[in-house]
């Protein structure tokens, strides 16, 4: 029985409930779906309307996060843990499929720890911030994840994860679902947005990498801008994790799901490992 992990963006555009009827047809086909999904645009939507507009964190090496102090972070978690989540699950059930919403932080399932120290490239000034409530999930908690799954259940992931010591902390969706997919030893791993893939040059729509292997590694990493470099980290740690092959494509329309399964994107290979 094969298991698939679909992480699904939260940008601005994208409706995750599109893929709620390919959902259900790959859970009536006997598949085991986990699936992971953001919240970006409904939390800067929010906290517009708040009045504490979000924040973004360019590190020096180029990688974009959400600058999350406490408020933030609890915004963030009204966004993605309750609305988004929330409305996913309304519309798999509303298709047939028993849909279970979590995020990392229920049940330990996403444990991470929190980052010391940022660095904060503003106005051509590197700055170090202390407070950040953001880090990385280093260990994923199966145990639920496993009971849903063979109860025919399809668990719905979101951020934030947790600390050892019960502090919820902002992560990378894209990566979080990355070691998701390596923990449950997934045959397949879809990285959906609004984008169609990895390209060459972002200003030029026909220069995408359809495929990423060693001889191409490389140039695919330094390709990668904002917050299409985390989406190729997760790539590289999903294969190095042992996940068959992931897929960078678009969360668009209908069909979207088979179409990336089909090779619409970027498919990364197992054999384009970390280096």
């Amino acid at each position: 029985m094969a298991t698939i992990v679909i992480k699904i963006g939260g940008g601005e555009g994208i409706d995750p409930r599109l893929a709620a009827p390919e959902i259900a047809g790959l859970v009536r086909a006997g598949e085991r779906v986990v699936l992971v999904h953001g919240g970006s645009h409904e939390t800067n939507r929010l906290a517009w309307a708040l009045g504490q507009p979000s924040r973004t964190i360019v590190s020096p090496g180029g990688q974009q996060s959400r600058r999350t102090d406490r408020r933030t972070l609890e915004i963030f978690m009204m966004a993605y843990c309750g609305l988004v989540n929330k409305t996913l699950v309304e519309a798999l059930r509303g298709a047939g499929v028993d849909a279970v919403g979590l995020s990392g932080l229920d049940a330990g399932i996403w444990i991470g720890s929190r980052k010391g120290a940022i660095r904060s490239v503003e106005a051509g000034q590197t700055v170090i911030i202390r407070d950040d409530l953001s880090g990385k999930v280093e260990s994923v908690d199966t145990s639920l994840l496993g009971v849903l799954l063979d109860a025919g259940r399809v668990p719905v992931l979101t951020p934030p994860a947790v600390t050892p010591e019960g502090v919820a902390i902002n992560v990378d969706a894209d990566r979080a679902a990355a070691a998701t997919a390596a923990a449950l030893g997934a045959d397949e791993l879809l990285l959906l947005s609004n984008v169609r893939g990895l390209l060459r040059d972002p200003a030029d729509p026909g220069s995408l990498f359809e495929e990423v292997g060693p001889e191409t590694m490389d140039e695919a990493r330094g390709a990668a801008k904002g917050r299409m470099k985390n989406k190729v980290l997760a790539a590289e740690e999903a294969l190095a994790g042992g996940v068959g092959r992931v897929v960078i494509g678009e969360a668009g329309g209908e069909g979207a799901i088979a179409r990336a399964r089909g090779g619409a994107g970027t498919v990364f290979r197992p054999q384009a490992v970390l280096a």
